[in-house]
């Protein structure tokens, strides 16, 4: 059986922590590849705060260019509505039944994994990779997995990532404030949101 792995998220911008954290999770539980999916409506995040779509999708195609196991998804804009992660994989599950997902996603946003949209249907169809950021604790995240179901526990998997505190809103922040954002993310990337006047203020 093939083992695909998902990166979603608003990658408002992409960053080095998202790019590390998705080749770990490839390399440690043996992924075929990683299909980065941005998100077209979040369903938790203020959209008019928001990056537009194809800023995003275009930020997150340079930055896996150069990867031949990371792949680009335009799935979430393409269907209407808010973008639920069941849905998501709901699709992705129609077009490789035969394929164990695995998403992957900071161990801080699994924390809040039941309120998601039909979560315990989602934990059914898929993994979870909740990858640890520096100084996050794990208690917390052992603390919630005791209200999930035995089988459902089983479904969530720990992945500890090198020291990368790098987050989006700091790097749309300081753009904002005019810090430099060098080395946070690929060059590439930087220069993009520079030419295309993003996160400036004013």
């Amino acid at each position: 059986m093939k083992k695909i792995g998902i990166m979603g998220g608003t990658f408002d911008p992409i960053h080095y922590g998202h790019l590390v954290t998705a080749e770990i999770a490839r390399h440690s539980f043996g992924l075929e590849r990683v299909i980065f999916i941005p998100a077209g409506i979040p369903p938790h995040k203020d959209n008019s705060a928001v990056a537009d779509y194809l800023h995003r999708f275009n930020m997150l195609k340079i930055a896996i260019e150069s990867n031949s196991y990371f792949e680009l998804s335009d799935i979430e804009i393409e269907r209407q509505g808010p973008s639920y992660t069941f849905d998501t994989v709901s699709c992705l599950k129609e077009i490789w039944p035969a394929t164990e997902f695995y998403f992957i996603s900071g161990a801080d946003a699994v924390l809040e994994i039941l309120t998601w949209h039909r979560a315990s249907d989602l934990l059914e169809i898929c993994f979870f990779i909740a990858a640890t950021r520096p100084g996050f604790s794990l208690e917390n995240l052992k603390s919630v997995l005791k209200a999930l179901s035995a089988e459902y526990i089983d479904k969530i998997l720990l992945l500890e990532v090198p020291a990368l505190a790098i987050s989006s809103s700091d790097i749309r922040h300081r753009v904002g404030l005019g810090l430099p954002i060098k080395y946070l993310l690929p060059e590439k990337v930087e220069r993009y949101i520079f030419d295309n006047s993003l996160y400036q203020k004013g």
